[in-house]
């Protein structure tokens, strides 16, 4: 336990956090939505610091990020809390669970970082819960992992106020932000949240202001959010504030948590998603959870080549050049880093 960043002291012993855009206003004794920051003696504390739920050597792949050192290692490290509700969460014994959780490894910057070294990762990913709710310890980290040259991946909702993204920004070297729909109405009934508009100025602010390599997750769940004017909207709004060399995954969902009355996604809906998106300009457009489909594989969008072949993963096949261009045509591809063939140790909690 340690006094958080981005809060403020209200009359009356109150606290706001100012850290997303909840900005819960916390009563002494109490904690906010993400359940893991408390007002204590009317300063606000972060309670998860050094607190890890899960350690994992994965593939870059799996976050995921098919545009960022493909092949590559990621040490991916979580904690507990989340300042969403997803009633379709996969992670949900975690992301709904405070410092109680009676998994929990107490870790420093030095040991995660020390990991990293020792398994041959190449970057340290902040995973599987809300990492921007673990905002100290992540800061720390980076840090430290900058200095050591590991890079640093967010695996994030993007729900995090401007002034603590601009603190962490310069530490991040790529980040994956899961659009969880388009619509606000999705984001009040299914997520907890108000709306999608902080999420996309995460995005933005991101890649604009700081360079950070950013891929898009969406995944389409069966009457909530698989509409085709809806996915269009999303990818025409990628188009124009992000570009169209962004990479976007639509992933299949399968019923978790609160909404396990809803089916499989439908395979030919996430057709249309990735069809529609191509539509609409985007070049490189994903499936995700359909382990073997084509359309987990990277395409030149010139001459249309396969690139990376991938079987959920692993890369089975790779036709790019050490400078990044099309070995077919030599069309350069928005793809930071070089093949990093290797094994992974199999390390996990």
């Amino acid at each position: 336990m340690r006094e958080a960043m981005y809060w403020e002291p209200l009359d009356g012993g109150k606290v706001r956090c100012k850290l997303c855009p909840l900005n819960c206003i916390i009563n002494e004794g109490k904690r906010g939505s993400c359940r893991v920051r408390k007002n204590i003696g009317g300063k606000l504390y972060t309670l998860n610091y050094g607190k890890v739920s899960a350690i994992a050597a994965d593939p870059v792949e799996k976050k995921p990020l098919f545009h960022f050192w493909p092949g590559s290692c990621a040490l991916s490290i979580s904690t507990v809390g989340c300042n969403m509700h997803c009633k379709h969460c996969q992670n949900w014994e975690i992301s709904q669970a405070d410092e109680s959780f009676p998994y929990l490894h107490d870790m420093s910057p030095e040991t995660v970082v020390s990991m990293a070294k020792r398994y041959g990762c190449e970057s340290i990913a902040y995973t599987y819960n809300e990492p921007t709710i673990w905002y100290e310890f992540v800061l720390d980290t980076a840090k430290l992992a900058r200095k050591e040259g590991i890079y640093n991946l967010l695996i994030t909702n993007g729900y995090i106020n401007e002034e603590p993204l601009r603190g962490l920004a310069p530490y991040i070297d790529a980040m994956n932000i899961d659009i969880k729909a388009f619509s606000d109405e999705f984001y009040m009934k299914i997520s907890g949240v108000p709306g999608v508009e902080p999420s996309k100025r995460t995005a933005v602010i991101a890649k604009k202001e700081f360079g950070i390599h950013v891929e898009l997750t969406y995944l389409i769940i069966p009457t909530l959010n698989d509409g085709e004017e809806e996915i269009r909207a999303f990818a025409r709004w990628v188009v124009e504030e992000l570009g169209d060399d962004t990479p976007v995954h639509f992933s299949r969902f399968f019923p978790h948590y609160r909404l396990t009355h809803l089916p499989p996604t439908p395979l030919e809906t996430v057709e249309m998603a990735h069809r529609v998106a191509k539509e609409e300009g985007l070049k490189f457009v994903y499936i995700g959870n359909v382990p073997g489909h084509e359309g987990e594989n990277t395409y030149c969008p010139k001459c249309g080549k396969p690139l990376i072949v991938r079987y959920g993963f692993e890369i089975a096949e790779y036709n790019l050049t050490n400078d990044g261009r099309c070995r077919y045509c030599g069309e350069k591809i928005p793809i930071v880093g070089t093949y990093q063939k290797k094994r992974y140790p199999g390390m996990w909690w």
